[in-house]
């Protein structure tokens, strides 16, 4: 039978390389989460720079094929949907420029939540708006795909000039 002492320093040892392997994952994941943060940033500016120049090839590459976008009104819009439209020319913007982008990953979950302003036409009709919108992503093998999305409505003009965040303090 080993002395007290020993299993003792054994059960310190082994406490110690639990806690280092911990503390390790953790720097780890907080790096890796900062390069999905980049990663995901640049992927939504580039969603959007396409849904600007109605880039269909760029959309369908970063949408899901199961894609679904939820409008402030209620109406929903699939990845079928946006293609045809942008495809169609009905839809075209000066505009569609975000700020106030947040970005948060959870694993293989991200969601990005930021205000963007719309200029230009839809169905014909001239628009100049502001709108807070979430983008939901999901890392696959293939890389990470934009499978939900939900607008707002067009915000006040007042709200156009400033923003506070859900909690209420300005960003």
């Amino acid at each position: 039978m080993r002395p007290l002492f020993s299993r003792h320093g054994e059960l310190s040892r082994t406490i110690a390389c639990v806690s280092l392997a911990i503390t390790s994952i953790g720097v780890v994941s907080a790096a890796n989460r900062a390069d999905d943060q980049k990663t995901l940033a640049e992927l939504d500016s580039r969603y959007q720079r396409a849904v600007e120049k109605n880039d269909t090839n760029t959309m369908s590459r970063i949408l899901a094929d199961d894609f679904i976008l939820v409008l402030g009104d209620g109406t929903v819009l699939t990845k079928n949907d946006l293609l045809k439209d942008a495809a169609s020319g009905n839809t075209r913007y000066e505009h569609q420029v975000d700020s106030n982008r947040s970005v948060r990953v959870w694993g293989d979950t991200a969601v990005v939540t930021a205000k963007l302003w719309v200029k230009g036409l839809e169905d014909a009709k001239q628009v100049d708006y502001y709108q807070w919108f979430s983008d939901t992503y999901v890392r696959k093998p293939t890389g990470w795909s934009y499978v939900f999305g939900q607008a707002s409505l067009a915000l006040p003009a007042g709200a156009n000039t400033r923003s506070t965040s859900a909690r209420g303090y300005q960003q």
